[in-house]
């Protein structure tokens, strides 16, 4: 089965020879699992020349808003609403869960109450016990599509992930950063934060991220039997 890449961020260069880009910690997040991966750089304006052109989508996360003035947003949005409509699988995560809500008639802004960053646990619909991600985010969904369901949340964050029937799944923070890259990157990127929101991630480094739940996830939804 093969996973397109709609790349529309890039890890830090001080960081790439270390972890690799976002793309290749997807491809790493689900390894062993058949799938066979392309990548394409939205952010350089590169998109898939139709919506067929792979069995699924995975839109990555972004330093970007979605809701910025950006050509390669508005055309990653229009493809992202004709894979929709012609029922290719999507996942979208961080940034991808964002725009994904917003093509679908949702809406995106910059959070009131300020950053989410560090190791959180989300209450996930279905599971007994709350899975810990890693979350790296100010903006976020404040307005959800009439299509989407709620299947995982916060106090902080109230639509952390977002099912669309058999057509997508999204989630705000991210399973594919391991717990060594998110503390490069709070390193490389701690300028950017507020000290408090620093402090906050820094108590949390030592919690076990819950990365390969979300991975069983994404694999069931991508080879889910569409066919009835």
């Amino acid at each position: 089965m093969k996973i397109g890449i709609l790349q529309t961020g890039r890890a830090p260069a001080e960081l790439r020879e270390a972890h690799g880009d976002y793309d290749s910690m997807f491809v790493q997040l689900l390894s062993g699992r058949s799938f066979q991966f392309e990548t394409y750089p939205v952010l350089d304006g590169v998109l898939p020349t139709q919506v067929n052109s792979a069995d699924g989508w995975l839109v990555t996360g972004s330093r970007f808003g979605v809701y910025e003035e950006h050509s390669w947003i508005k055309l990653l949005e229009a493809f992202l609403k004709e894979a929709y409509r012609q029922s290719v699988p999507i996942v979208g995560v961080c940034f991808g869960h964002q725009i994904l809500a917003q093509a679908l008639g949702g809406k995106v802004e910059k959070f009131d109450a300020g950053w989410s960053v560090g190791m959180v646990d989300y209450a996930v619909k279905s599971m007994s016990e709350p899975v810990c991600l890693a979350a790296w985010h100010q903006d976020q969904i404040v307005e959800p599509p009439a299509s989407a369901e709620v299947v995982a949340s916060t106090d902080f964050c109230q639509y952390a992930m977002l099912a669309y029937g058999d057509r997508a799944l999204s989630i705000q923070p991210h399973p594919e950063f391991s717990s060594d890259f998110f503390a490069d990157l709070l390193e490389a990127r701690r300028d950017i934060l507020p000290e408090p929101v620093v402090a906050r991630a820094l108590k949390g480094l030592t919690g076990k991220l819950s990365s390969s739940v979300i991975a069983d996830q994404f694999e069931a939804f991508f080879k889910k039997n569409r066919d009835d």
